[in-house]
């Protein structure tokens, strides 16, 4: 166990949650096998009207243990999954975990490019992937270690008629129809569970050393990096969700699963935490606002972790006051910032707790969160969890900031990866010790509850004076007819830098950049008022529906070179 010198936010953490666990050293495969133990005939998963017990999600993901390790997939070996949430993201995940396989996460939006630097970086001998998007790997698999690729479709997993009809539905809306023929390197993911054999596999995993998953990230100054997560990492981060969600009882929640399974967050907090404690999961392919509306009235969801675009896509819904949302209990907001005004309506809606959390890829992802039932404070990220350590790093001293001073954020817990896979150097760089830095400048105030400022990287610096995106952002959203906003720094000939707001506004509101200012000046200084508003129909985001900053950065940057 370990043991932490008394740190200020015990003295709000709610009796219920402790400051210390026992953690289970335990495989996370472990935990999928517990589940269809103890809960043999419990549901699963449910998919666009199929149904999968525990015992039917083991079976079949042991079936393709066998399968993988047939085609030479030994322990330590690393095995791709490119899928949209389906049950065979599950099956996928934790069928190659079970085979001894380490998981590369691949993202199904990549381009040839990505496809191809990841899987010469992870080294990654199979690839578990959609029929749609199986095009773009067929023509890098020759440049990559690559000797399988097993094709899926979402069709695979729909009951009758379902099957029959979604292949026309699916060519409508994309376009695209895949011929596939099939070999000795090119494999069906249904015939090779159909043929399968539900055989456990011996293995000699170190939950605490071996690694789980290869969890790409960054990429906005080059190469996306491979976060190295262990068993451990990954078990401990469900283990402290289980203690944060304290009200929650094992086999007997219902979680919508919209984040995707490919993101570390949607990972952890949907899946690997239902798999833990036995939740049924309602999986949602993509983003749908109308179709998770329908979903948590008919499955009476209790749980919908997502991000506040997600959040944001519901409340402006024109059909939401039509749904019952009153089984909602929990909801854990992260990879963003959560407008308050966006937290204050979700939880009016359904009546449940929606509260923001903070975490990395590097954390696994979770590492400070506020209360779901105790204190919380406007604007804080939060505590750190159990076993978790949070302090600042000043920037102007090199040495722990004192309270309410803006400093780098500093991580330290048993959820901070192992280090970047084949980057020592990197990996270096990213460490103080056994302290994780996270790049997000932030501060503590008197009582322990962090507040984030912005990303380092994104402060804009106009006039010598630092502005934070964030600051900016939450009082935009305070006006009433903005829905999404983005904040950066574009270049100017005397400030250096200067503030540039992209707004999308709502349904059926016309804004001008007359009443945005002055919208703005009652809250801001004048220094860090928008210069420049460009209005959209839609803003750039990720599949969890983050916002891409980086993205705009780079088309102003094209922009100012015409």
């Amino acid at each position: 166990m370990t043991t932490l010198t008394q740190k200020p936010w015990f003295d709000s953490y709610p009796q219920e949650i402790p400051q210390s666990i026992e953690y289970e050293e335990k495989t996370l495969q472990y935990y999928l096998k517990r589940a269809a133990e103890q809960f043999p005939n419990k549901g699963a998963l449910h998919f666009m009207g199929k149904d999968m017990t525990y015992s039917a999600v083991y079976e079949e993901s042991l079936k393709l243990a066998g399968q993988l390790r047939k085609m030479g997939v030994e322990q330590g070996d690393r095995v791709a999954i490119m899928l949209a949430n389906t049950p065979q993201a599950v099956i996928s995940y934790y069928g190659v975990l079970l085979a001894g396989g380490v998981v590369v996460q691949t993202n199904p939006l990549y381009v040839e490019r990505e496809i191809e630097h990841q899987m010469n970086d992870a080294g990654a001998k199979v690839m578990i992937c959609l029929d749609l998007v199986y095009p773009r790997v067929a023509k890098i698999k020759d440049k990559t270690p690559l000797t399988h690729i097993i094709v899926t479709g979402i069709k695979d997993y729909l009951p009758f008629p379902k099957n029959m009809v979604y292949p026309f539905i699916q060519k409508k809306n994309t376009g695209i129809k895949v011929e596939l023929t099939y070999s000795d390197s090119l494999l069906s993911f249904t015939d090779l569970i159909n043929k399968g054999k539900a055989e456990e596999i011996d293995l000699d995993i170190n939950p605490k050393e071996d690694l789980a998953l290869l969890q790409y990230t960054g990429g906005t100054t080059g190469p996306a990096k491979g976060v190295m997560l262990t068993h451990y990492n990954l078990t401990v981060n469900t283990q402290q969700s289980e203690h944060w969600m304290y009200k929650l009882k094992a086999g007997e929640e219902v979680m919508m699963a919209a984040l995707p399974f490919f993101h570390v967050y949607g990972m952890t907090v949907v899946m690997n935490l239902s798999v833990r404690m036995a939740f049924k999961m309602i999986i949602m392919p993509k983003f749908d606002p109308k179709g998770i509306l329908k979903a948590i009235e008919k499955h009476k969801a209790s749980l919908y972790p997502g991000a506040p675009t997600m959040y944001i896509g519901l409340l402006n819904h024109p059909d939401i006051r039509k749904h019952d949302l009153s089984s909602i209990k929990a909801c854990l907001s992260g990879s963003a910032a959560l407008p308050l005004e966006v937290q204050t309506k979700f939880e009016d809606a359904t009546g449940g707790k929606l509260v923001e959390g903070y975490g990395l890829t590097e954390t696994s992802p979770v590492a400070i969160a506020n209360f779901l039932w105790g204190k919380r404070k406007e604007g804080s990220i939060g505590v750190p969890w159990p076993d978790t350590e949070v302090k600042v790093l000043s920037a102007e001293t090199g040495e722990e900031a004192g309270a309410n001073e803006v400093g780098e954020l500093m991580i330290k817990g048993p959820q901070v990866m192992k280090g970047y896979w084949h980057q020592p150097e990197a990996t270096q760089a990213s460490f103080r010790g056994d302290w994780f830095l996270t790049g997000d400048m932030g501060y503590m105030d008197d009582e322990g509850f962090f507040y984030i400022v912005d990303r380092k990287k994104d402060m804009i610096i106009a006039g010598g004076f630092n502005i934070y995106p964030r600051e900016i952002e939450e009082v935009l959203y305070e006006h009433e007819g903005v829905q999404e906003v983005c904040v950066i720094g574009v270049p100017d000939p005397y400030r250096g830098e200067t503030v540039k707001a992209f707004i999308v506004p709502k349904e059926g509101v016309t804004l001008s950049e007359e009443k945005l200012d002055e919208h703005c000046r009652n809250d801001l200084a004048s220094f860090k008022v928008p210069q420049y508003y460009e209005f959209r129909e839609e803003l750039p985001k990720t599949m969890v529906g983050k916002i891409l900053r980086r993205v705009l950065v780079e088309e102003e940057k094209e922009k100012s070179k015409k």
